[in-house]
């Protein structure tokens, strides 16, 4: 059996996402929001907002990139929780509303990007996922936890891999 490309992307993208959205329940009830929406990890690092808004991108976009549809734009204009939790729905929502059979196709696609001073890079479908677009996604889905670790919200482990569930194996006899 292979792993697709969608199998390799979207089950990771929505539940990281989602985690991400929860996450911001806990940190609204646990600190004021205010203190947290400015923090960073490093004076030269972006602060929360930009972790999810840069999350949010990272995912849509390699979506449609393999898909070879045009991602949704979304303006980086969130200034509280309840706007990034909606930022984090409206990606899953994009992300789930894309044929599986169109993103798979994308394996041998060629993906090129270009950064403003025109320099970039060009890959394969498969190898911009593996190589790039999952990566960046999770840098920023772990800068965001460790923000909000860093600032004192109660997450763990299990909250970055709440999309787990509980156990589902007995403990041993």
């Amino acid at each position: 059996m292979t792993l697709s490309l969608y199998d390799a992307s979207v089950p990771l993208f929505t539940a990281s996402l989602a985690n991400m959205r929860a996450w911001l329940d806990k940190a609204s009830a646990e600190m004021d929001e205010a203190a947290l929406i400015e923090a960073r990890l490093a004076p030269d690092m972006r602060p929360l907002p930009a972790q999810f808004q840069m999350a949010s991108d990272s995912a849509k976009n390699a979506i449609g990139r393999l898909a070879g549809i045009e991602a949704p734009s979304m303006p980086d204009t969130e200034t509280n929780f309840a706007e990034l939790k909606a930022r984090c729905d409206r990606t899953i929502a994009f992300i789930d509303s894309v044929d599986p059979a169109a993103i798979s196709a994308g394996e041998t696609r060629e993906v090129a990007l270009r950064f403003p001073n025109g320099l970039g890079y060009r890959w394969t479908g498969r190898d911009y996922l593996t190589g790039f677009a999952l990566p960046n996604f999770f840098f920023h889905v772990t800068t965001a936890y460790a923000i909000l670790r860093a600032q004192g919200v109660g997450l763990g482990k299990p909250d970055f891999l709440q999309h787990l569930g509980p156990p589902n194996l007995e403990a041993a006899a």
